[in-house]
């Protein structure tokens, strides 16, 4: 029996208007079977489309760049807290001689208790803070006119990660993944070192927003003794070796089977993948992370505080084709007390990233490596209004300091320039989306091109603005 519909011309049977109990509870269990298979994957690789650069069944296959590339690997040190720069790498005299005295209504200026010394061939000025670091400016390009939109840690911690001041977005090793792939098919191409919480900003930081899950960056607390604390689930201690390789064959002869017989799924064959990822890891990563297999000397150069220990990893990983790095340092964000404290986070980073350029040079990585160093923003020349019994220095989204090393970077060189009190950078300014660009640039990319296109619009890291900082690549 059937029913014609009121409009449309379409016949409907009356039993879809009367279902039966066996047919209701049929009907609702595929619906529930259907919600139970999606918790199973990613939304965001559901929902993601056709994957311009890195389709094909293993997203994580290395490839070549569309333009020459000068690095293959980024090893980005993070110094979450907005380091002040008129303390490390942008030295003001002019400040140090107004010091204690009113800089218009701006404040009380402060000039810099620590010393700038001329160091290597190029002379650049360095802080005693880093008489460590400073034994390798000649590697480094020291960029003083950086600038970025907002000073809150926060919000200007995930943009220089990821770009994006709003809505959430890849951060910047994902993309780096996503266009280059990994060397090392037995390791996440992206791992993020942190040395217990999560940093400022979260795991946003690090994530692949609405590119495919598998490029999103690892995250590894390297505050714990052992490789299984580190990585949780490391090992199966229910499943042999062998078993568990059974299962993952059998999983991939069933997806090639439905490959054959029905389409090519990419979410899915991307999220076997990582499974394969993870499977192999078990034995990678239990190389990878155990520093006892470095020698005495190398861990002396290093030395023992948790960022020697991170910088330590972070050379082992991209030497082993792991294709971006992140290595976070907290705690320089520094109101007040700002000698004592400031000297101390800097005696906590000195020794080890000297001995990671040092020891990258030595094994010849550090052409193909690039090195960042910097936090979020800059810091005032004037003493902080929280702190004027021992002060320190208020925030400052208008001028602040990196650093870049290897990879193409001209060494022994400054680019741009503050006014004479730091208090903004006025020569060759260098957003962050420049910086981003740059970056892109070195690994071989048209920052401009490498996009992915998402709810109908093509995203790049660099959103729509960024301009190569050539004057620093050689």
């Amino acid at each position: 029996m059937t029913r014609d519909a009121p409009c449309c011309g379409v016949s409907t049977n009356i039993e879809d208007y009367f279902l039966t109990r066996r047919r209701f509870l049929n009907r609702v269990g595929m619906g529930l079977g259907a919600l139970s298979l999606a918790t199973l994957l990613d939304p965001r690789d559901l929902a993601a489309g056709p994957d311009p650069v890195a389709g094909g069944p293993n997203p994580l296959a290395p490839r070549a760049p569309p333009l020459p590339a000068t690095a293959k690997a980024v090893i980005h040190i993070f110094a979450q807290g907005a380091p002040s720069h008129i303390d490390t790498w942008d030295p003001k005299p002019e400040l140090v001689r107004m010091d204690g005295r009113a800089i218009g209504d701006s404040g009380v200026a402060m000039g810099s208790p620590f010393k700038f010394t001329p160091m290597g061939k190029s002379g650049t000025q360095v802080s005693e803070l880093f008489p460590g670091i400073g034994q390798h400016v000649d590697d480094m390009a020291v960029v003083r006119s950086m600038y970025t939109d907002i000073p809150a840690h926060e919000v200007a911690t995930v943009f220089m990660n990821t770009g994006s001041l709003r809505i959430v977005k890849p951060s910047m090793g994902s993309w780096v993944v996503y266009g280059l792939g990994t060397e090392n098919q037995n390791l996440p191409g992206f791992i993020s070192l942190r040395n217990g919480g999560l940093p400022s900003g979260g795991a946003a930081n690090y994530g692949s927003a609405f590119l495919p899950g598998v490029f999103q960056g690892s995250s590894v607390n390297t505050q714990v003794a052992t490789v299984q604390q580190m990585i949780q689930n490391i090992r199966n201690p229910y499943i042999g070796s062998a078993e568990q390789r059974r299962q993952m064959d059998l999983v991939k002869e069933l997806d090639a089977m439905r490959s054959r017989d029905l389409q090519h799924d990419q979410a899915l064959e991307a999220r076997l993948e990582s499974y394969e990822i993870a499977f192999k890891m078990q034995a990678a990563a239990t190389d990878a992370f155990d520093l006892n297999r470095e020698s005495e000397a190398t861990r002396a150069a290093y030395g023992s505080t948790p960022q020697g220990k991170q910088l330590l990893l972070a050379r082992r990983l991209v030497e082993r084709g792991v294709r971006f790095v992140q290595v976070w340092h907290d705690g320089w964000d520094h109101h007040q007390d700002l000698q004592e404290r400031i000297t101390k986070k800097a005696r906590e980073v000195d020794q080890p990233v000297a001995a990671l350029l040092a020891d990258l040079k030595q094994r010849g990585l550090l052409d193909s490596t690039l090195v960042l160093w910097g936090g979020e923003f800059g810091r005032k020349p004037t003493r902080d209004r929280n702190g004027y019994d021992n002060p320190g220095r208020d925030h400052n989204a208008r001028a602040f300091t990196v650093w870049l090393a290897g990879g193409g970077v001209k060494g022994g060189m400054v680019h741009g320039a503050t006014d004479p009190f730091g208090a903004e950078a006025v020569t060759d300014k260098v957003h962050v989306h420049d910086l981003h660009a740059t970056i892109l640039r070195t690994l071989g990319f048209d920052h401009t091109r490498l996009t992915y296109r998402f709810n109908g619009r093509d995203f790049r890291l660099t959103d729509v603005g960024g301009s190569v900082v050539e004057k620093i690549l050689a």
